[in-house]
């Protein structure tokens, strides 16, 4: 019986990560995304890091030039769709800043949607054309982008992971001054899952 418990244990793992899939997406701070991704069903982890650069190993204070703050979201789709996460994306995002994300700005916090193959690419074309035909007005300027190497957030920086967890009023009192949900609210209105 001593056993089969670590057994019956590691199965049940390794069969939850047989259904896992993957995506990446950039939205401005990736404390910020991280948050608001971990509260959506079916999500089952969120990685704090970088992509869309050419550096190898960016860190957060060393050099992270070209690469975008992104967050890597595993998730069940038995439970959230590629889609769903997509719908989720886009209000929780500024789409038509073309500087970066509510009060970062700068390469690192544009936005972007980084796909893997080309059923991420043709839901996502989709989801964008969809927000493009809601605001007729305004220009959507997220980009779809080639999936590139996620760097995960590591070391002496791994404080940034679970930040709104572990720095809980830190966390608030950033997003609130950024004027995030501020923005989201007046984009998005009800719309806005916070």
């Amino acid at each position: 019986m001593k056993l089969l418990l670590p057994l019956l244990a590691l199965l049940a793992l390794h069969a939850s990560q047989a259904i896992a899939d993957k995506a990446i997406f950039a939205g401005g701070c990736f404390w910020c995304m991280e948050s608001d991704f971990e509260k959506l069903e079916g999500v089952t982890d969120v990685i704090s890091g970088f992509t869309g650069g050419d550096l190898k190993n960016p860190t957060y204070n060393g050099n992270h030039s070209g690469h975008y703050e992104a967050v890597e979201i595993t998730y069940d789709p038995t439970k959230v769709t590629y889609q769903g996460l997509l719908d989720h994306y886009w209000v929780n995002i500024d789409p038509f800043d073309d500087r970066g994300q509510f009060c970062d700005k700068g390469l690192s916090y544009l936005s972007a949607i980084f796909v893997e193959n080309d059923t991420q690419r043709t839901l996502a074309k989709a989801s964008k054309q969809k927000v493009i035909a809601q605001f007729p007005k305004q220009k959507v300027v997220t980009p779809i982008l080639p999936f590139t190497t996620f760097y995960p957030i590591r070391g002496d920086e791994s404080y940034h992971q679970d930040y709104y967890k572990n720095n809980p009023v830190r966390y608030k009192l950033y997003r609130w001054n950024c004027g995030r949900d501020q923005r989201l609210k007046e984009i998005w209105g009800n719309k806005v899952s916070h």
